[in-house]
């Protein structure tokens, strides 16, 4: 017999939004820009131009809030 398996919406959503944020720092590193100054730029100034378009890392990224991108990175950081 299966079990009804219970998702937390939150906990998915964080964990997306980490995924991409790791995946666009990949991209930025294999384009040789430094990754952390990059997110850091774009997250202090709002500007997605410190992003690249290149694998869409910039479409990406800009599809989480900044607000959401801290909390997860916060949330990492504690846990």
């Amino acid at each position: 017999m299966e079990k009804t398996m219970i998702y937390d919406a939150k906990e998915f959503k964080d964990a997306v939004a980490l995924a991409i944020l790791k995946e666009v720092y990949d991209i930025l590193k294999e384009r040789g820009y430094n990754p952390i100054n990059q997110i850091v730029g774009y997250l202090m100034s709002g500007d997605p131009g410190y992003i690249t378009s290149y694998k869409d890392a910039r479409a990406k990224i800009t599809s989480i809030s900044p607000s959401k991108i801290l909390e997860v990175i916060v949330k990492e950081a504690v846990e």
